[in-house]
């Protein structure tokens, strides 16, 4: 009877460092320049589904990607971004060959991780990936990974 506090205390100590804040994304935001080109890229290439934003305001363009993620591109012309591969939007897909299709028939750019262009990259998990750019030049990864 004596180990019962303290087993009781490693019992609620393990308990606590086994939580989890079980995080989902909400959403990811761009800054663009023009907001109708960049916004029509992603209806229109990506066919993401376009929702309205909650106040109107001419200066958002608020996109669907999945279940409850979002893509918020945000007006702000006087900002300059400097680009760069290794920060990318990821989209995964099981329909990646369909995709590239649809690039190929719309004279949309892809390329490897590498930079060949029209290639794949084959990851070390077997993850088909291509990379392409939006018209404000940010990287967008597809892949086909499943989960």
């Amino acid at each position: 009877m004596r180990y019962f506090p303290l087993l009781l205390l490693l019992l609620c100590t393990a308990t606590i460092k086994a939580q989890s804040f079980d995080f989902a994304i909400d959403h990811s935001s761009l800054i663009v320049n023009d907001l109708q080109k960049s916004g029509d890229f992603y209806a229109n290439v990506l066919q993401l589904k376009e929702i309205p934003h909650p106040t109107n305001d001419p200066g958002f363009r608020w996109f669907k990607v999945h279940g409850n993620t979002q893509l918020h591109l945000i007006l702000k012309d006087t900002v300059v971004m400097k680009k760069h591969k290794s920060m990318h939007l990821c989209l995964s897909t099981q329909k990646l060959d369909e995709f590239i299709t649809h690039l190929n028939k719309n004279n949309i750019e892809y390329e490897d991780w590498p930079g060949t262009k029209s290639a794949i990259t084959l990851r070390a998990d077997g993850v088909k990936q291509i990379y392409l750019r939006d018209p404000e030049g940010y990287w967008i990864e597809i892949n086909d990974a499943a989960y």
